[in-house]
């Protein structure tokens, strides 16, 4: 209903099974995105998302959500503890959700799981970047 797709097309799809699901949910969020926000913002999301979500070839960064942390969001010491960074990139609501999070396992940075609340970051750190996830769907490049 939310496509210009020929009814053909959206049959043969319909049959497809394993990889090629994957290729036909592509297929259709590229369509759906491209109806609301238009041509230009659904190649920005696809090769965002395939920057993120393609281990064969991954891409730029560019397209990925970013969150930018401001000066007043590091310690004296220069440093900013990863729950934090968590609400301020919007992941997580609160201080104890993000806590909680990481405890259970949930939180990655760059790929590398989180395994302690306390872990700090520096500028130097996030100069460049790093992506940090919750969960498997929910991500920011967070930068300073």
């Amino acid at each position: 209903m939310m496509t210009f797709l020929p009814l053909e097309q959206i049959d043969e799809m319909d049959k497809w099974e394993g990889a090629q699901l994957n290729t036909a949910k592509e297929i259709l969020a590229t369509e759906l995105t491209t109806l609301v926000h238009g041509s230009d913002e659904a190649a920005k999301a696809k090769a965002g998302a395939e920057a993120l979500f393609s281990a064969a070839t991954p891409g730029s960064m560019d397209n990925v959500p970013t969150a930018v942390l401001a000066a007043e969001d590091f310690n004296e010491n220069g440093e900013v503890d990863i729950l934090t960074i968590l609400v301020k990139a919007g992941l997580e609501k609160s201080r104890g959700d993000a806590r909680r999070d990481v405890i259970q396992g949930g939180v990655t940075v760059d790929g590398e799981k989180v395994q302690d609340f306390k872990a700090v970051f520096t500028k130097d750190d996030l100069k460049d970047g790093k992506l940090v996830k919750r969960g498997k769907k929910s991500f920011k490049l967070v930068k300073c």
